[in-house]
């Protein structure tokens, strides 16, 4: 049988990393009897959607609730409401539907289960400001945060104490019926608190360090926001809070568990693995450069190799072109590589969207800079502008999957072919 090419072995490893994620195979085993009293499904997410879908398949009537994912991710449910939202920057609709769902869960009793769907996503699409922080100046806060190469954990420091439902407080509001929540990570070491910024487990970061990471980036912060993050009232609930008695997390799906079957299918096809973690973070360009530096070393032994990462990395956008995390990374990596033979790569968002964009990331090969030559694109101009979208659009080397429907963060694959 002849091999197959090095691009269509690149997306099977892809492809393999997204599956192992998805609610269908990695929710079933994880979702509870049914209480004594009523189930109430509640969650948000890229995935959520999906997840409840799932969760209507096993659980029995009575059943209901409501879930928030973005626009695009809609899987219908029959028991259970599916509403659209707005993700990165949050909307109306994720703010409403947030504001539902605390109606929904409360005045439960002990008897009842709140089953909460999480993954990655729902910190911009459980949008309820706190009281006192209009949505506009919520978005103003957004955006800066954005392009300003925060980390995701600094990112959902500050959504966490800007909102009425995240840091534990859709827990507090559940109090105290029980709480299981059924959670897929896009998070660099998977921290509950992080994910979707943690709405039903403790917070245990403060007011003070949201302001702090605020002042790091220089955010132009609207003053309901300084004077919010300065009142108690924008503290969270912590850790040993009696909100928290009848709460239980559970990871059912993590970037760890996804590069491990992506590293399990590059086997399978012939290629030695190296895997670098789950959980890198830094600017996407200088991630890039590292990697190519390690690809360079590992092509001068001659053996076929497939060196694999996850993790989420940032991009401080100084210029004005269009682009995610992937592909400014890919872009960086093919300008450290400079075509040379036999070194391929892929990077993609497991939920299919790079940043804000349409597509999921993009590819290289060792002929990118030579094409992109013969299209009158320079590679590093391009990347001085954040413009990695329209670098690799025109080549057609964009990766297009559409909503993959669920989200383990980034995954990225540098293939050696070997002698």
């Amino acid at each position: 049988m002849e091999p197959l090419p090095p691009q269509d072995v690149l997306r099977k490893i892809f492809a393999a990393f997204t599956d192992a994620a998805l609610p269908g195979k990695c929710l079933a085993p994880h979702i509870p009897d049914s209480p004594r009293g009523k189930t109430i499904v509640v969650g948000a997410g890229k995935a959520s959607a999906a997840m409840a879908r799932v969760v209507e398949q096993i659980l029995p009537s009575p059943l209901s609730g409501l879930v928030v994912t973005r626009y695009g991710h809609e899987v219908p449910c029959k028991k259970i409401e599916i509403i659209e939202a707005s993700h990165p920057v949050p909307d109306a609709a994720g703010r409403d539907a947030a504001e539902r769902i605390l109606e929904t869960v409360g005045g439960l009793s002990a008897d009842d289960l709140v089953l909460c769907l999480i993954s990655g996503g729902g910190s911009a699409l459980l949008s309820l400001p706190a009281p006192g922080v209009p949505l506009e100046d919520k978005r103003a806060v957004t955006d800066e945060l954005l392009f300003s190469g925060a980390t995701i954990r600094e990112f959902n420091c500050v959504r966490k104490h800007l909102s009425a439902i995240k840091g534990g407080r859709l827990a507090a509001a559940c109090h105290p019926a029980r709480v299981l929540s059924l959670v897929i990570s896009d998070v660099p070491g998977d921290d509950l608190s992080a994910i979707a910024s943690g709405p039903t487990v403790p917070d245990p970061s403060t007011s003070a360090d949201a302001l702090a990471v605020l002042a790091k980036y220089a955010v132009k912060t609207p003053a309901s926001v300084i004077e919010h993050l300065h009142s108690r009232r924008s503290e969270t609930p912590k850790p040993g809070d009696p909100c928290f008695e009848f709460c239980e997390a559970i990871l059912i799906a993590t970037p760890s568990m996804a590069l491990d079957a992506a590293a399990k299918e590059a086997k399978n096809l012939g290629y030695d693995t190296l895997v670098l973690g789950d959980a890198i973070e830094g600017e996407s360009r200088e991630v890039a450069r590292e990697q190519a530096v390690l690809a360079l070393e590992k092509a001068a032994r001659g053996k076929p190799l497939v060196i694999l990462s996850g993790g989420e990395t940032t991009v401080t956008v100084k210029g004005k072109g269009r682009g995610g995390p992937n592909s400014e990374f890919l872009l960086s990596l093919a300008v450290a590589l400079d075509g040379f033979p036999g070194v391929h790569a892929i990077a993609c968002d497991s939920d299919g969207i790079d940043g804000s964009e349409d597509n999921a990331g993009a590819s290289i090969n060792p002929t990118t800079l030579a094409r992109a030559a013969d299209n009158g694109l320079d590679a590093e101009a391009r990347l001085a502008d954040n413009d990695a979208y329209g670098f690799f659009a025109p080549l057609g080397d964009l990766i297009v999957t559409g909503p993959t429907l669920t989200n383990v963060n980034d995954f990225r694959a540098i293939l050696i072919e070997g002698k």
